[in-house]
């Protein structure tokens, strides 16, 4: 490896929007991110109803249905 041309890697505090905390490896010392492992519908078997409800009531009410 070359010397000089890498970024430095640090131990990054990565903070999700649901509250949830934890750290990682990144060149940025903090990351925020909408969604995590702990609130994602694909981890935690849980649809998001609130947000897919408005979704569908706008398709209907837009398209008559």
């Amino acid at each position: 490896m070359k010397e000089g041309i890498h970024p430095k890697y640090h131990e990054a505090k990565v903070s999700c929007g649901c509250g949830n905390t934890f750290v990682t490896g990144s060149v940025k010392p903090e990351l925020k991110v909408d969604v995590c492992s702990k609130c994602h519908p694909f981890f935690t078997g849980q649809q998001r109803t609130v947000a897919a409800g408005g979704r569908i009531e706008k398709f209907n009410k837009r398209y008559g249905r």
